[in-house]
């Protein structure tokens, strides 16, 4: 097997974090408002100054729907019957979107405290119990 560059390894572990917090983005703005998959791409890209943008939503959704936490209803957009296909959180994906940020805050605040550790030279005794 060959050696991955270090720019493949940046993007796999860019990749796998999207991977990751995709369904909590997802959720967290359905929570605000139904949505079309074109509307919450450019949400995301926006709110992130370009930085979190995700080509491939639909997977997403369907394993968010599949699971209960979105359901999916069509609209009519123009006088000519054109439909669009939104999204909507559930209460159950209300309820899985607080676990989830719960969880993102503690392993965020659990990695933040190792990376705090390996910056130093020793582990300052106050904290030596935290985790």
């Amino acid at each position: 097997m060959g050696r991955i560059s270090n720019k493949d390894s940046r993007s796999a572990f860019e990749d796998s974090f999207k991977r990751a917090t995709s369904p909590m983005m997802t959720l967290l703005l359905l929570n605000e408002k139904p949505m079309y998959v074109y509307n919450l791409s450019q949400e995301l890209e926006k709110r992130s100054n370009s930085t979190y943008k995700m080509a491939f939503l639909y997977p997403v959704l369907y394993r968010l729907q599949e699971q209960g936490y979105v359901e999916e209803f069509s609209q009519e957009i123009t006088d000519s019957h054109r439909t669009r296909n939104y999204y909507t959180i559930t209460e159950s994906g209300r309820e899985y979107l607080r676990f989830m940020m719960k969880k993102y805050r503690e392993l965020l605040n659990a990695v933040d405290i190792i990376m705090e550790y390996g910056l130093t030279d020793t582990v300052p005794q106050s904290e030596t119990t935290v985790l």
